[in-house]
């Protein structure tokens, strides 16, 4: 199973940089095992809110989150991943939010997070992937 962090999710909606956005469109339709995970989708729909002068709305965003669930599996929060996300932050040094989606990944068995927010390759198996960096 694939998830991806907020970042990449803005960017699909996000025409400022259509090299970007066509990456991460391309990606996020090939995921047919993708998992979205709770604390993205409501960090999704928060970021959102800046590409509304670029007029994106709050009515999109929120569609376009209901249209994720419905061909990707949803991580639900547990007491677990806050637990571990405390670990997460203090072994990494990952934001609070940044080890909450670890964690949530971790806990789902989620084998690869595309991101371009995080330092490492790797995290306690979980395999963290910047789609825009070149290999």
């Amino acid at each position: 199973m694939n998830a991806v962090d907020t970042n990449i999710l803005i960017y699909v909606n996000d025409p400022r940089d259509p090299a970007k956005q066509a990456m991460a469109a391309s990606l996020v339709s090939s995921l047919t095992d993708g998992v979205l995970v709770w604390q993205v989708a409501c960090e999704y729909l928060a970021a959102s809110r800046k590409l509304e002068p670029l007029g994106y709305n709050g009515v999109q965003a929120y569609q376009y989150v209901r249209d994720l669930q419905q061909v990707w599996y949803t991580v639900l929060p547990t007491w677990a991943v806050i637990d571990r996300s405390e670990d997460l932050m203090s072994r990494f040094s990952l934001s609070h939010w940044d080890s909450m989606v670890v964690a949530a990944c971790l806990e789902a068995n989620v084998e690869t997070l595309y991101t371009e927010d995080f330092g490492y390759s790797d995290i306690d198996g979980l395999k963290i992937v910047n789609p825009f960096k070149s290999p």
